[in-house]
């Protein structure tokens, strides 16, 4: 069992102060990461909370999961680690489809 926990299903409008204030309720908290868009700002309806030992985990686990909070049902568990993403795809990088470097098109004079 890790520290790091996945809270889901999170009202938008929720902020990292509310979350400290709930999870304070089941032990020691460490940080909090509410995920918002890139774009907007806007909290996406989930976060991460570091709780300060695993027992204060298991217990935020144990007292918040599937619990209401403002109008949701919390999906509070254990974060699992990032998957590995691909990476790039696409074009760039300065070769050409033969895995060589690009000519240029146009003449150098």
């Amino acid at each position: 069992m890790g520290r790091k926990l996945y809270v889901g299903n999170l009202p938008y409008e929720t902020d990292e102060a509310a979350l400290q204030d709930l999870f304070a309720q089941a032990g020691t908290v460490d940080t909090i990461n509410v995920m918002r868009d890139r774009d907007t700002g806007r909290a996406r309806g989930f976060a991460f909370v570091e709780m300060a030992t695993e027992a204060d985990a298991q217990n935020a686990i144990n007292q918040l999961n599937e619990k209401p909070f403002g109008g949701r049902t919390l999906a509070v568990n254990e974060a699992r680690p990032q998957a590995p993403r691909s990476g790039g795809g696409g074009f760039g990088g300065g070769r050409d489809d033969r895995g060589g470097p690009r000519r240029r098109s146009e003449p150098r004079w």
